[in-house]
Parts: C-alpha cells; sequence; structure tokens
C-alpha cells in the first residue's frame, strides 16, 4: 500500500490547508502528483494555496470553502471530493484555532470555539473520511496533533485540551478498528513548535505578540513528515527533540515540569512586542487575504526536524524496567557472595 501511494495518482484531504502546516503538507503531496483536497474557511487564501499546490506538481486540485466546526460541510466536502478523485485515500486533520490568555480572563464562547474547531474539527472529519474508506476498507487518517497533547503548558488551556481529546479520540477509535479487522489506518504525528503564520491570527489576551516556543522548526520540514507518516503509517511519530523532552519530561517528572513551566511558559511564548493596532484574530472569522506558508520566525527556524517513532522508545524503556528487578537481584547475589567469603 505504501509503494501504491508513493508512486500513484491517489487522493488526499487536507484541512486547515491555506496556510502553515497544512498548506506545506498539501505541497509535500503536490511534488508526488497526488490529487489533492483543500480545506480551509476563507475563499481567497485557500485559492491562493491552490495555485501554489497546482504549481507544485499536484495532478488534480479542488478548493472547499468550509468550516471544520460544520460537521454537515465537512461530510458533504468528502462525498464530493470522493465522487471527483474516485475515493479517499488520505485524510489529514489538521485544522486548529488557539487562544493566547489565561483560564481566568477566557469566556466559555472562546472555550466552545476551541473545541468545536481543534478537537471536533478532528473528529468530524475522521468520520467523514471514515464513511468513504469503508467502502474499499482502505485509506489512512493522519491526525496532526503536538507534543502539547501529553504536556499541556500555561496560556493555551483550551488548546491543550482540544490536542489531548483529539489522542484520546484516535486511541479509541484504533482499537475498534482492530476488532473489525478494518485495513484502515490511523496515525498521529507530534508536532513541535512550528514556524506558521497562526501566531499572528490568534486571539490574544495577553497584550503582547506571540511567538513559538523555541527551538523553531519550518512547516516544509513538518509537511514532509507528514507526507512520510501518511504513505508508511505508524501509529504515532513525535517531531523533533524538544516533542520527546516535553513529553518524556512530563511523564518522568511531572511536578518539575510544572515548576519549570510556571517560571518560563509565559515569557518563553510571548516576544515583549505590543500587538499591533487593528490587529485582527481568525477565532470566529477566517482573517481575509492571501496566507501563507511561515511565519515571521524564519531566521531563527530550522529546515531539519527528526521523526521519531515512539513504539521503539516505549520498547527499549519497557525492557530497561522490566530488566531492573533481574538487574537487582543479581547485584544483591553477588553481594551476598562477597560477605560470606569476607566471613
Amino acid at each position: 500500500m505504501a509503494r501504491e501511494m508513493v508512486t500513484g495518482a491517489l487522493s488526499v484531504v487536507i484541512t486547515g490547508a491555506s496556510a502553515g502546516v497544512g498548506r506545506a503538507t498539501a505541497l509535500a503531496f503536490a511534488r508526488r502528483g497526488w490529487n489533492i483536497a483543500l480545506i480551509a474557511r476563507e475563499a481567497e487564501g485557500l485559492e491562493d494555496a491552490r495555485r501554489e499546490v497546482a504549481m507544485a506538481g499536484a495532478r488534480r486540485v479542488i478548493t472547499l470553502p468550509l468550516d471544520v466546526a460544520d460537521a454537515a460541510a465537512v461530510e458533504e466536502a468528502a462525498e464530493r471530493v470522493a465522487r471527483s478523485f474516485g475515493g479517499i485515500d488520505v485524510w489529514v486533520n489538521n485544522a486548529m484555532v488557539t487562544v493566547m490568555s489565561p483560564v481566568a480572563a477566557m469566556s466559555p464562547e472562546e472555550f466552545r470555539r476551541v473545541t468545536e474547531v481543534t478537537y471536533l474539527g478532528q473528529v468530524h472529519g475522521t468520520m467523514a473520511a471514515l464513511r468513504q474508506m469503508r467502502q474499499r476498507d482502505q485509506g489512512v487518517i493522519v491526525a496532526v496533533g503536538s507534543a502539547l497533547s501529553y504536556r499541556a503548558i500555561p496560556l493555551q488551556s483550551a488548546y491543550c485540551a482540544a490536542k489531548f481529546a483529539v489522542r484520546g479520540f484516535m486511541d479509541s477509535l484504533r482499537v475498534e478498528l482492530l476488532h473489525d479487522r478494518s485495513r484502515i489506518r490511523l496515525t498521529m504525528v507530534q508536532l513541535p513548535a512550528v514556524n506558521t503564520p497562526q501566531f499572528e491570527w490568534a486571539r490574544n489576551r495577553m497584550g503582547e505578540r506571540a511567538q513559538p516556543v523555541p527551538p523553531i522548526h519550518q512547516p516544509e520540514a513538518v509537511g514532509e513528515a507528514i507526507f512520510a507518516a501518511a504513505v508508511q503509517p505508524k501509529r504515532e511519530v513525535w517531531l523533533g527533540w524538544p516533542t520527546l523532552k516535553a513529553i518524556l519530561g512530563g511523564m518522568a517528572v511531572p511536578g518539575l515540569a510544572d515548576r519549570i513551566l510556571a517560571r518560563q511558559g509565559y515569557s518563553s511564548q510571548l516576544t515583549g512586542e505590543a500587538l499591533p493596532a487593528g490587529r485582527q484574530d481568525n477565532l470566529f472569522r477566517p482573517v481575509a487575504g492571501p496566507h501563507r506558508t511561515r511565519g515571521r520566525f524564519s531566521s531563527r527556524a530550522s529546515s531539519r526536524v527528526h521523526a521519531i517513532e515512539p513504539t521503539l522508545l516505549r520498547a527499549v524503556i519497557g525492557g530497561a524496567v522490566l530488566a531492573l528487578p533481574a538487574l537487582a537481584w543479581m547485584a544483591g547475589r553477588r553481594s551476598g557472595a562477597r560477605h560470606r567469603i569476607g566471613s
């Protein structure tokens, strides 16, 4: 299946595709000649992305302006893509919104909106993709996650909660597909900090411009990693050493991680620059105009990202943990032997 996907003119649907990671992912598929459906809210931004994706080598490109919080619209889009391309081979759930704010300064409506897009948007996309993929009993659904789906940070409580929820949803669905002996595959790609325009567009109650928590990575590298995860799906992929550090550190010493984030979590996400006058955010309405792949942090962003498969890592850690009792027993035997000789 992986070889077919790389060489054939198959089809992919990408949400949040007009900018940032979604647009970079679309370009990665385009360079391999795929049929591509782009989903985002803002029609002009989508059209701008369509032109770039077509020039990059996509076989066919269609745009679907819609809000992933609208389940019926997502379902209709999936049906249209399946008719146009003869099926859906890969669906990438990437759309997201966030709010930079302490919990105390947020409204219930803001929490609801982040949840509807960042969590339920992935649920809606997955359900729509499954209805099409089940007809052929094949396909791959990619959930774009984050290190923050394991280790929550201050000022993004709604976003972190949504990403945690996506991980739980995917784990539950994966078991159901195994139970059904389905050939449909799921993978979740946990992202590091990425240089995208979202930091200019996110609703911000902090009075300062936001930034990704360094070290920062370019979206093109992340897009290539998402493509690789789609064509050779593993249960989960962690991108970047910072993601590995955040996840394992949060698991091993959560209290220490809390204290570090209490000291550094605010300043690491803020630049000290005042927010521009008249700034618009994209929480309830899209930002108008042409969209971009990169944000404004290119001078600080790495063009490479390491993909880490946690299954192997867990096996190593698990083996070490299981070996500890045996090592302790052997150490005790040696100690006892030395004691007997000494006596």
